[in-house]
């Protein structure tokens, strides 16, 4: 059995990311630390494995190739998340890191702050305190755990400071320091070409964007009927371009879902592409956490297709609402009666203000000094 490895003098910090959301937010704070010339290490369990998915985002974001990947793929929750232990296990034995840096709340984030536990390593967790308060969210379950067993908590919006102080955390290891994955964004907001999106994929000037891939939306045939006569209602009214999501692609297009003029399927998008047509849109129809902040950030209207989101602060501060299947259509009608965005309207959520890595970095910098 292996010693325990916490707190090792001059080791590096690990960087845990697996999927597609982690890279935006461990972007910045990997560059505020590389500022300060603190040595670290970027573990990639392989978690999204394809270019379109993963290798691609690398290239956008500017960051290192991973010191270490762990090439793990997909599967069911249980053989995907035990595949994560046995690797990461190995590679914290050989790495021998200082602190477990994870992000979000993907199954790579839960499996590293359980395996970095049993070794006795420290865990810092960046975006911590969200909460859906959905237990059946394998999100939720993931996000909860790796909280209860983190050393440092980096918080992203106020009410996490609340949620993870009625769960016993303690209060000096919590610190709020606002969202990285804005970091991201508003660093590379003059590289967002609505215009020439839109061109490439030869959509009109008024187009929606639609991204679905959420178990409770697309796992049973019932609920992928509803989303899928959804989107062939919305884009009756405006043209509507979807990047499919390998997860359950399969199950709408069985319920369905087809390619047309006005309801265009294309394949997952790299940051910048992507961001790019978001930034053009009249409107974005999705189930994802991290696009409900994004499109806050840019003052898109969003309608979240759920019935709760972990990021009310997009509800309170932002663009964003939340609809049933059902409701996408009558709210994408105000959206389109009504003008500009709400964003406009609103003061952003705070500490949005492109600097949470640089805060994240110095609170990681005292925490190894001490």
């Amino acid at each position: 059995m292996a010693a325990p490895i916490a707190h090792i003098m001059g080791a590096p910090i690990a960087h845990i990311v697996g999927a597609r959301p982690n890279f935006m937010k461990a972007a910045p704070v990997i560059r505020a630390l590389e500022d300060r010339e603190v040595a670290q290490r970027v573990i990639h369990t392989g978690q999204h494995y394809d270019a379109t998915m993963s290798d691609i985002f690398f290239r956008d974001l500017g960051l290192p190739e991973p010191d270490l990947n762990l090439g793990v793929g997909s599967g069911s929750h249980a053989t995907q998340t035990a595949a994560l232990l046995v690797a990461l296990e190995k590679a914290f034995e050989r790495e021998r890191p200082a602190l477990v840096v994870v992000y979000g709340d993907v199954n790579s984030t839960i499996a590293a702050a359980l395996v970095a536990a049993k070794l006795v390593l420290p865990v810092a967790h960046v975006e911590a305190g969200l909460r859906s308060f959905d237990p059946t969210m394998p999100e939720e379950i993931n996000r909860r755990l790796t909280d209860a067993l983190s050393e440092l908590l980096f918080v992203t919006s106020p009410e996490g400071i609340a949620h993870l102080a009625r769960e016993g955390a303690d209060a000096a290891s919590i610190h709020f320091v606002g969202n990285p994955m804005i970091d991201t964004l508003m660093a590379n907001l003059d590289r967002f070409d609505a215009d020439a999106a839109r061109e490439r994929l030869g959509l009109e000037t008024e187009y929606a964007v639609g991204t679905l891939h959420r178990p409770g939306n697309v796992d049973s045939p019932e609920a992928a009927q509803r989303i899928v006569s959804a989107m062939v209602g919305l884009s009756e009214r405006i043209q509507l371009v979807i990047p499919l999501h390998p997860r359950g692609g399969g199950q709408l297009a069985a319920a369905g879902l087809r390619a047309g003029d006005r309801l265009r399927i294309v394949d997952p998008m790299g940051y910048i592409e992507f961001l790019s047509l978001v930034r053009g849109a009249r409107l974005v129809v999705t189930d994802s956490g991290g696009i409900q902040e994004e499109t806050t950030a840019l003052g898109v209207p969003c309608l979240t297709v759920r019935p709760n989101t972990e990021r009310p602060i997009t509800i309170s501060h932002g663009t964003n609402r939340l609809v049933e299947p059902e409701g996408v259509l009558p709210a994408a009608e105000k959206v389109l009666a009504g003008g500009a965005a709400v964003a406009g309207e609103r003061e952003g959520p705070p500490l949005w203000d492109g600097r949470a890595g640089e805060r994240i970095a110095d609170v990681i910098e005292a925490w190894l000094n001490a």
